[in-house]
């Protein structure tokens, strides 16, 4: 639906998604780079073991996300947007004010949970978006949320790298300070993009964090698309928690050597989402757009696992990057399946399944890891993670090719798609 407000009012709207969006992801890559070592400090600085730490310390923020995503989208659908919102940038700030104090790594783990959370409120803000944007545009303007994660990963290491010189603790602040300016200008500036009119009563049963099994049954296509999705959130929260740890040990990079890494990572991501994607998808076309985008991450993830040189890392960025032109693709075809008054509910049954993912992901994956690489490992295997992954992105690629087939042109929902 085309909202109502004012160009210049949508376009505030927009910014302060961005930047709610970038501040919760740039938090994270603060803490990625130095975090496995971190946590191996406690372990006499076993690395192997150190994963098994990390890969629960990245479910607990997922774990919230996964929890109380659904009560969120709901809320929002009662009571609108902007409350909602501006709410999680308030547990945001907050989180990293604990990081900063934490004196043991029981405050972090802590902290973490709190800021998964406020990181809760990706749904609402996904759903903002399709508040404010036509079905022709909402494709691009999901692209946004993209060139934020990969801002954020840009800003986040060398924010933290950078200000990590003077104070370890000064990241943290720095950041926690930037959600607060984040609320004070969603609190003044951006206005509400939920009309009264499409607004409905909030029930617990929609706070259920398996809701959205029923809700997806009712929208058989969206169900479809879902079972791809969450078989590339497996890949990717895997390969996002293995990184710093398969880096480390295959090719011994530090923590600003890790910083880099993840800042390019970062900047390719915004250059695509941000730029890219507005060229490639009308082009493309979704579908195609969404097939294009699994297959070349599919050979990104395998070609991670088989690098011997780090220089090699930098050049698989480039083709991984670009395969993440599928994400919003998927996004704005699943906005289309829904009705306003069903896109928060729709988004947040999206968000908590796509977390539940982050919280397997991570374990799995880092468990594999410290399988493959520690002193009893049968074979040495630092990539098994990234192997594992272009795995499930090829089953998420034939589940879409055939999915695709069985839908017309311009489906519309109504009849049930076996998948």
């Amino acid at each position: 639906m085309e909202a109502a407000a004012p160009t210049k009012a949508k376009a505030a709207g927009l910014g302060f998604i961005f930047m709610t969006v970038l501040l919760d992801i740039m938090g994270i890559g603060l803490i990625i780079p130095i975090m496995p070592q971190l946590v191996a400090s406690f372990l006499g600085g076993d690395l192997s073991q150190a994963s098994r730490y990390f890969g629960a310390l990245a479910a607990c923020y997922t774990a919230m996300q996964f929890l109380f995503s659904p009560m969120l989208g709901a809320l929002s659908d009662r009571y609108g947007r902007k409350p909602i919102l501006l709410g999680s940038l308030l547990l945001t700030a907050l989180s990293y004010l604990m990081l900063g104090l934490a004196p043991t790594l029981g405050w972090i783990f802590v902290a973490r949970t709190l800021s998964g959370l406020g990181g809760a409120s990706l749904t609402v803000a996904s759903t903002y978006i399709a508040d404010v944007s036509s079905p022709e545009t909402r494709a691009q303007n999901y692209g946004l949320l993209g060139a934020a994660f990969g801002l954020g990963f840009i800003i986040g290491p060398a924010l933290g790298g950078f200000l990590g010189g003077f104070d370890h603790r000064m990241p943290f602040y720095v950041a926690g300070a930037l959600s607060f300016l984040n609320l004070l200008y969603g609190l003044f500036v951006v206005p509400e993009s939920h009309a009264v009119e499409n607004r409905r009563p909030f029930t617990w049963a929609q706070a259920n964090p398996v809701s959205w099994i029923g809700l997806l049954r009712r929208h058989p296509i969206v169900m479809g698309l879902a079972v791809s999705m969450i078989l590339q959130g497996l890949a990717q929260n895997g390969l996002q928690s293995n990184w710093v740890l398969f880096t480390t040990y295959r090719f011994n990079w530090t923590p600003t050597e890790n910083g880099i890494s993840l800042a390019v990572v970062g900047l390719s991501a915004a250059l695509v989402q941000g730029g890219l994607i507005r060229v490639l998808l009308p082009k493309l076309g979704e579908r195609r757009a969404i097939l294009f985008g699994l297959a070349l991450s599919a050979l990104a993830f395998l070609a991670y696992g088989l690098a011997t040189q780090g220089w090699m890392m930098y050049a698989i960025v480039a083709v991984a990057s670009i395969g993440g032109i599928a994400g919003p693709a998927v996004q704005g075809l699943v906005s289309k399946q829904v009705g306003p008054d069903e896109q928060g509910a729709i988004q947040g049954a999206l968000t908590s399944l796509m977390s539940l993912t982050g919280i397997v992901g991570p374990i799995v994956a880092n468990q594999l890891f410290a399988e493959f690489t520690g002193p009893s490992a049968p074979v040495k295997l630092p990539g098994i993670a990234f192997y594992l992954g272009a795995v499930l992105i090829a089953l998420a690629l034939f589940n879409m090719a055939r999915l695709f087939k069985r839908l017309p042109a311009q489906a519309p929902e109504q009849a049930p798609v076996s998948v």
